[in-house]
C-alpha cells in the first residue's frame, strides 16, 4: 500500500481529528491500573494521602508509557503500514511529524520522571527500569520470540511493584506472580491473534518463532499456573488477615469465568488482538472484573 493510500485510509477512520491524542494511546492507560492494585489489595492503607499519591504514580506511568508508545510507533512505522489496523497510527499514516512526536515523547518522559522521583526515589527507579526495559523492547527485544512476551509481563510486574513502593507496603508474593502470569497469558493471546491475521516476518519478526499449536499449549500451561497461584493467594494466611476474612477464595469463580470468556474471544471469536479494548468494552469481562 502506498503512503497516499495509507493516509487516505487513516483519514476515513478519523485519525486526522486528534492525531496528537491518538499518538499517546490514552486507551492503553488502563494497563496502568496495576499501579493502583496494591492499594486496592491493602485495605488498611486506603486513606486520602495514599489515594492521591497512587493516582500521581498512575499519571507518571501514563506519561512514560505514552512516550514509549511514541518510540515504538516510530520504530514500527514502516511495518505498521502493512497492518490492517495499525496503519492508521499517526506516524504510520503521516498525520504527525517525527519531530513533533519526539518532542512530545521528551516532554512526557521529563514530566513523568520529575513527578515520579518527587513521589519516591524508589518509585522513580522502578519507573526508570520500566522505561529502559521498554526502550530495549521497542528497538531490539521484541524481535525475539518468548523474550518479547516475557518483557510485556515484566512491565506489568514493575507497575505493581511501583504501586507497592508508593504506599510503603508489602504484598503477598503470590499476587505479584498472578499479575505476571496474567500479563503473560494476555501477551500470548495477542501473538496468537497476529498469527490468525496471517501477519508474518514483514510485520513482526518474532512471529517466526511462534505457531498456533505452540501458543495454544503455552496458554494452557500459563493458565494452569495462574489459577493455582490465585488459589494459593486467596488462602494465604497473611492475605486473609489483611482482608479480615477467610472467604477470599469465593472470588475464584469470577476469575475462572473471566478467563474462560477471554479464551472464548481468543479461540472462538479470534479477536484477542487488543486486550485493553476488550477489557474496556466486553460486558462479560467488565462484570467479572467488578465481581
Amino acid at each position: 500500500m502506498s503512503t497516499l493510500q495509507t493516509m487516505t485510509s487513516a483519514a476515513k477512520n478519523g485519525v486526522f481529528r486528534y492525531p496528537g491524542l491518538v499518538l499517546l494511546r490514552p486507551h492503553q492507560w488502563a494497563k496502568n491500573v496495576f499501579v493502583v492494585a496494591p492499594l486496592f489489595l491493602t485495605p488498611s492503607a486506603i486513606n486520602l494521602q495514599n489515594v492521591v499519591t497512587v493516582m500521581a504514580g498512575f499519571a507518571c506511568f501514563c506519561a512514560v508509557a505514552s512516550s514509549i508508545y511514541i518510540l515504538n510507533d516510530f520504530a514500527d512505522r514502516e511495518n505498521d503500514r502493512i497492518h490492517p489496523t495499525k496503519r492508521n497510527r499517526p506516524l504510520a499514516a503521516g498525520t504527525v511529524s517525527v519531530r513533533t512526536a519526539f518532542l512530545l515523547a521528551v516532554l512526557l518522559t521529563a514530566g513523568g520522571f520529575f513527578l515520579g522521583f518527587n513521589l519516591s526515589p524508589a518509585f522513580g527507579l522502578i519507573l526508570s527500569a520500566y522505561l529502559i526495559t521498554n526502550i530495549a523492547y521497542s528497538f531490539w527485544l521484541k524481535h525475539f520470540a518468548i523474550i518479547d512476551v516475557m518483557i510485556i509481563a515484566l512491565s506489568f510486574v514493575l507497575r505493581v511493584e511501583g504501586g507497592v513502593e508508593l504506599i510503603s507496603s508489602r504484598l503477598s508474593a503470590w499476587i505479584i506472580i498472578v499479575s505476571g502470569l496474567l500479563a503473560l497469558f494476555i501477551a500470548l493471546g495477542k501473538r496468537r491473534d497476529d498469527l490468525v491475521q496471517s501477519l508474518g516476518k514483514a510485520h513482526r519478526r518474532s512471529l517466526n518463532g511462534y505457531s498456533k499449536p505452540f501458543l495454544d499449549t503455552a496458554v494452557t500451561v500459563i493458565l494452569g499456573a495462574l489459577l493455582v497461584a490465585y488459589l494459593i493467594y486467596t488462602t494465604d494466611t497473611t492475605v486473609m488477615e489483611r482482608f479480615g476474612t477467610d472467604r477470599l477464595f469465593y472470588t475464584t469463580p469470577f476469575v475462572v469465568a473471566g478467563i474462560l470468556r477471554y479464551l472464548q474471544i481468543m479461540f472462538v471469536e479470534e479477536r484477542s488482538g487488543s486486550p485493553t479494548t476488550l477489557v474496556l468494552t466486553d460486558r462479560f469481562l467488565i462484570f467479572m472484573i467488578l465481581g
